[in-house]
């Protein structure tokens, strides 16, 4: 019987989702977890590959074992996985449901601070002034094409770099303080944290994807770039024309969709 798991991590301690012959990861706990409470070699396949340092709140994994999964199952490994990692449900799912192959998109979110905060670990601290706006012009460009070569890492063993975006918009996570002075003054000399996040939807990502994207659409909300050196970039398929790849720790999966015909229970 295969089953879907749906599970979160922090993924501060982990090389990534895939199993490393280098270092932790969280396909390697979770499959040495399943394989200890349902007593026989279990394999789980996850949904994507997210890299070291990335977390999920929502990733989705299947597997395949002899026994009912239920709710204990999940009671069970909850128990027994680190506090880094939480299962949240197990649905049983046709033969040739993959958690790959069969998700027809993936959301990520990534977190943006303007000032010092106490979060910082799940946010990157971008203290320059950035024009949202221009970024969310920029970010429009990204739906009208498919070949995303400039954003992806080198060297893949991906057989295309297509990919078809849905979303990809900036948004303010405290809108109630941009009426406020972020800049500091005499009575705040700390200038206020506003938070910032970039959702992005695709039916698939590259690797390294999104996090370059975002570095690129950092040069363009602090007037390095224009909107068309933007398109520019794109249009080049050179990784190296892209701006910088932004830190890992504050780039969450998000969510991950399925067709409802796959689920048995």
């Amino acid at each position: 019987m295969r089953y879907f798991i749906y599970l979160s991590y922090d993924g501060a301690r982990y090389h990534g989702w895939q199993i490393q012959p280098n270092g932790i990861s969280v396909q390697e706990v979770l499959s040495k977890a399943l394989s200890t409470l349902l007593r026989e070699p279990i394999e789980v396949t996850g949904a994507g590959r997210t890299d070291a340092g990335v977390n999920a709140s929502l990733m989705v994994a299947h597997f395949d074992t002899t026994h009912e999964a239920d709710e204990q199952l999940v009671y069970r490994l909850n128990k027994l996985l680190p506090h880094d990692i939480a299962i949240s449900r197990i649905r049983k799912v046709t033969p040739d449901a993959h958690a790959r192959f069969s998700a027809t998109s993936r959301t990520y979110i990534y977190n943006i601070v303007t000032a010092k905060t106490p979060f910082e670990p799940y946010a990157y601290r971008f203290p320059q002034p950035l024009d949202f706006d221009k970024m969310n012009e920029a970010a429009q460009t990204l739906f009208d094409y498919t070949d995303f070569t400039s954003f992806s890492k080198l060297h893949t063993d991906v057989k295309t770099n297509n990919c078809r975006i849905m979303k990809a918009e900036w948004t303010p996570v405290n809108p109630q303080l941009s009426t406020i002075s972020p800049q500091p003054s005499a009575l705040s000399p700390q200038p206020l944290a506003l938070k910032w996040q970039f959702t992005i939807t695709a039916d698939r990502f590259l690797r390294n994807m999104v996090r370059a994207i975002v570095g690129t659409l950092l040069d363009v909300g602090r007037g390095v770039l224009t909107i068309e050196q933007f398109r520019e970039i794109i249009e080049k398929k050179d990784r190296c024309s892209a701006g910088t790849s932004v830190p890992g720790n504050a780039l969450f999966l998000a969510d991950i969709t399925y067709p409802e015909e796959l689920f048995q229970s």
